[in-house]
């Protein structure tokens, strides 16, 4: 076990450079299904890696996106966007500079749509090197780059809270646009990212994330598959529908990417519904992704979660065997059973247009937050306790909200709230 204290909330950087995929300058003349950054080596990002001070471990490719396991976190790139998870001291948004050169002599995409950064507040931002030593560092790297950015602290200043930088939408792009015809299957889907953000893991959750050596018989990956089947990882989607790469850490630690092909469950009615399609949302034939990291030690234990898939607040599964898509609630449920996490996050970013409302009359990010109230409130036998005796005596918990949060921006709403575990008397 690691001595020295490991930044596990991670550095999110988003970058769209078209406002679709099929907006991109080649989306008529794909090569080998590709256009846009999908295109671009995967040794071109490694080598952007470098200055970030990561490098890719091991990659699945789906029809939409592809998906790199980092040493420190994750890499996505779609046809028209690039989204950089990383942890630990990594330097962020030193790669910016390079990826927007990279899109712009590879890709000919020489203009950035829109750009979102964000993070959970560090646990140890002493450590944290070049402009990631303080949040108006940060904003300030972020300023020198684009020019019509805004700078949000969301949460409890003293407390937990999620910091955010986000750009306006930049003039079109200078290079002509074909559009092309979209697929039978295809609607406009809202862009929806759900992160939920936990730490003080009990003991029984951290322990087999720190159960691989270098002299095990098992390679990192095939580790880090057993674990996701032991603790209901593979569980959280379909597994038929789902496509993991996943890897375990020594002396501890685990990542995980998965891509989710959502579009081939013919029961699942993505937000928003088919009748209701928004022209500014993003054409997917039905593909996302999920991501997990979980840093275990003892004192700054830290678990994420990060989806992509458009996940309705009201829809039921037709079946609860975990062969159909889950909703909102059911995915928060599952996440939260899996960790039990002391203390968690949840925000969700979700695109939109003036007046868009939920069938019940309500802004979707306001049935979000009851989705994550109810997903979280119900007591539960405590079955990982701190101690064997604690779990067997049949300890009752339960989370209760410990701030809620609803933003607008422009062309997107923001759900954020807070939850802590107590002792249910």
């Amino acid at each position: 076990m690691s001595g020295a204290p490991f930044e596990g909330p991670e550095k999110l950087l988003e970058i769209w450079f078209a406002p679709s995929p099929g907006a991109v300058p080649d989306a008529s003349s794909p090569v080998n299904g590709r256009t846009g950054l999908r295109k671009i080596p995967s040794s071109v990002w490694d080598e952007m890696l470098s200055t970030v001070r990561c490098q890719i471990l091991s990659t699945v490719t789906g029809d939409e996106i592809d998906a790199y396991l980092l040493s420190e976190s994750s890499l996505f790139v779609s046809p028209h966007r690039l989204i950089l998870k990383t942890c630990g001291t990594t330097l962020n948004l030193l790669g910016l500079p390079r990826i927007l050169e990279i899109a712009a002599t590879q890709a000919n995409m020489k203009t950035v749509y829109r750009c979102f950064y964000s993070r959970k507040s560090f646990m140890f931002p002493e450590l944290q090197l070049g402009p990631h030593r303080d949040w108006a560092q940060e904003v300030q790297f972020l300023d020198t780059i684009f020019k019509n950015g805004s700078a949000y602290t969301i949460g409890k200043v003293n407390g937990d809270h999620w910091l955010l930088y986000i750009t306006g939408i930049f003039d079109e792009p200078s290079y002509s646009v074909v559009p092309r015809s979209p697929s039978p299957s295809a609607g406009d889907f809202p862009d929806f990212t759900i992160e939920i953000l936990m730490t003080d893991l009990p003991p029984q959750i951290r322990q087999p994330f720190s159960s691989f050596s270098s002299s095990s018989t098992e390679t990192p990956s095939e580790h880090a598959f057993a674990l996701a089947n032991t603790l209901g990882i593979t569980d959280i989607f379909p597994s038929h529908l789902t496509t993991l790469n996943a890897h375990s850490f020594t002396p501890c630690g685990y990542s995980s990417n998965a891509l989710v092909r959502w579009g081939d469950d013919p029961s699942f009615k993505p937000t928003p519904s088919a009748d209701d399609l928004k022209s500014s949302g993003t054409p997917r034939r039905g593909e996302g992704y999920y991501t997990i990291h979980v840093t275990p030690e003892s004192g700054w234990s830290y678990a994420s979660f990060e989806c992509n898939v458009p996940l309705p607040t009201s829809y039921a599964p037709p079946t609860s065997d975990g062969k159909s898509m889950p909703d909102l609630k059911t995915l928060v449920k599952r996440v939260g059973k899996i960790f039990r996490p002391g203390r968690l996050s949840v925000t969700l970013f979700i695109s939109s247009e003036d007046g868009d409302v939920e069938t019940n009359g309500e802004y979707p990010v306001e049935t979000a937050q009851k989705a994550f109230q109810a997903a979280l409130v119900l007591p539960f036998v405590d079955e990982v306790g701190d101690t064997a005796e604690s779990a067997k005596s049949g300890t009752r918990q339960s989370y209760r909200r410990t701030d809620k949060i609803n933003y607008e921006f422009d062309g997107y709403h923001l759900a954020f709230s807070s939850f802590e575990l107590y002792i249910v008397q």
